[in-house]
């Protein structure tokens, strides 16, 4: 690939089966099999939640590090949830996404969301 390749995943779907068999599966084979160069995975609203309350969820967290995965997080949806620290503690960049998420809108970014 002569550009860089990269997919953002905007993942906002609170069902642990989802997030498994899906998100986690889809993300880290991306990497693993060279289909894009770059994945960053957006936790929004009812995953943020998902992620701090489930342990099978923060270990497919860790192997999506592990795998090269960039994962960050929405802060105003963490800190409405009060899940802020939780998400930190994971190694998640927590930052506010309204505007780089339209900016990459904008730019025509390649964006799946789930």
């Amino acid at each position: 690939m002569s550009e860089r390749a990269r997919l953002f995943v905007l993942w906002t779907n609170g069902d642990p089966v989802t997030s498994e068999k899906m998100v986690f599966m889809y993300t880290v084979n991306s990497l693993l099999y060279g289909w894009w160069d770059e994945v960053t995975l957006i936790v929004w609203g009812a995953s943020a939640k998902l992620v701090a309350e489930n342990s099978l969820i923060q270990k497919k967290i860790k192997e999506a590090l592990d795998a090269g995965v960039k994962i960050t997080a929405c802060k105003a949806c963490a800190d409405q949830l009060g899940v802020t620290e939780s998400l930190k503690s994971l190694g998640i960049e927590v930052k506010y996404w309204g505007q780089p998420l339209t900016e990459l809108l904008k730019a025509g970014a390649k964006l799946l969301t789930i």
